[in-house]
């Protein structure tokens, strides 16, 4: 049973990153014509501010690993601002005269730079993350889960159907969230895991985090 201890998951990757972003890219594409200013799923964001922290999460992440020596105990100094009070705090935004054709390039593009750097990094580099120093592994799959689950939101918000392999969920648990409970479902788990969803024998989380430290 995948996310057993008899049937070890394979590292995150730079292809599960490229994945990832590709069926995300491909998945929105199909509401490229729809209103991107109805809330994402159960967030306080829009589909469109949604949209672009994901691609901002992604960059950020490879910001923070690229470095030749990162910060172990900071964010690399990026400036952070929001759109709008209580919108997401970003580095950087999406041109919006360019619409949500415009704002999926930007998370593809975005995509392609972390999978670059995790590709490249050294096994041995670390850097910082809020939910402890991570290696690149480490980021590949802070990148997957971002983007598998706030697709889950913005496919609720644009009406889109979405469901990520279960192979790539099950890597991306078996890295980064080590109380992941067992179970065939590896995408209900991840949901689970990232307070999104209840599974049949526990109430959806009100809290949650990952662990990014290598193991």
């Amino acid at each position: 049973m995948p996310g057993t201890p008899d049937a070890p998951t394979g590292p995150v990757t730079a292809a599960d990153v490229e994945q990832a972003v590709r069926l995300a890219v491909t998945t929105l594409s199909g509401a490229a014509a729809a209103d991107w200013s109805v809330p994402a799923g159960s967030l306080e964001w829009d589909c469109w501010e949604t949209a672009e922290h994901l691609a901002d999460d992604l960059f950020c992440y490879a910001a923070q690993l690229a470095p030749e020596q990162p910060p172990v105990d900071s964010h690399v100094p990026l400036q952070w601002a929001q759109a709008r009070p209580g919108g997401p705090g970003n580095a950087f935004f999406a041109d919006r005269a360019a619409g949500p054709a415009g704002l999926l390039r930007v998370l593809e593009a975005s995509g392609a730079v972390l999978a670059a750097v995790v590709r490249t990094a050294p096994p041995d580099r670390r850097a910082f993350h809020v939910y402890g120093v991570s290696d690149a592994e480490g980021f590949a799959a802070m990148g997957v889960v971002e983007t598998l689950v706030h697709v889950h939101d913005l496919a609720e918000g644009l009406g889109l159907g979405w469901t990520p392999p279960g192979e790539l969920c099950d890597r991306a648990l078996a890295r980064l969230f080590p109380d992941a409970p067992a179970g065939p479902d590896r995408w209900a788990v991840l949901l689970w895991c990232t307070g999104r969803a209840a599974l049949p024998d526990r109430p959806r989380r009100t809290e949650w985090r990952w662990y990014g430290a290598p193991r």
